[in-house]
């Protein structure tokens, strides 16, 4: 399984002034714009690992699974939620020829915690002998900062904050007690290892 965020989130989009009146530090110097690079990265580190750790795209982006095999051959659980779209699903064979599969051969259940795609006959489109399946989707709570549930969004500054204070030493090691607090209920219990 492979997956790809697709489309970036944006700089605007980012908390950054939120960030830095959560540290508690001045702005208006010269070097702010450094400072605020930094911010920025620190906040990309924290959301991902906070979308990693519950299996949800906070911000709303596109995203690309490719796959070499179906987890079962009627449904596939994806990886991110909450799904918003399914654009597309693409067969490839081995050497590289596509097939877009129509979208009347599936559709999405778009449950919040494990949404997949479910074929409308007995089963899923076959993915060719050493060939794989793409899935283009869009999955995240919206493309503002406050369209992200609060206690998500503290979790990201509580973590960025963490990873922000401890710079010099090289990181922290876990997550810390709030942070798991606040992810606790995001996350996805998921028995047998497979996706």
């Amino acid at each position: 399984m492979d997956l790809q965020a697709t489309s970036p989130i944006p700089p605007a989009a980012l908390p950054v002034a939120a960030f830095r009146d959560h540290l508690r530090l001045s702005s208006g110097f010269a070097d702010g714009v450094t400072e605020d690079a930094l911010l920025e990265q620190y906040l990309r580190a924290a959301l991902e690992s906070v979308e990693r750790r519950v299996s949800r795209a906070l911000f709303l982006r596109d995203y690309t699974l490719r796959l070499t095999r179906w987890r079962d051959d009627y449904a596939q659980t994806l990886p991110r939620a909450p799904v918003v779209v399914v654009t597309a699903l693409t067969l490839r064979d081995r050497s590289g020829a596509q097939t877009l599969v129509p979208a009347d051969r599936y559709i999405l259940q778009a449950d919040g915690a494990r949404p997949r795609i479910v074929a409308t006959g007995a089963t899923l489109p076959a993915i060719a002998s050493r060939g794989t399946v793409e899935i283009a989707f869009s999955a995240g709570f919206g493309a503002a900062w406050d369209d992200i549930p609060a206690d998500l969004r503290q979790a990201v500054l509580l973590l960025a904050a963490q990873y922000y204070e401890h710079r010099d030493s090289g990181g922290a090691q876990d997550m810390g007690f709030g942070v798991a607090a606040l992810l606790e209920r995001w996350r996805d219990m998921r028995m047998g290892g497979r996706t």
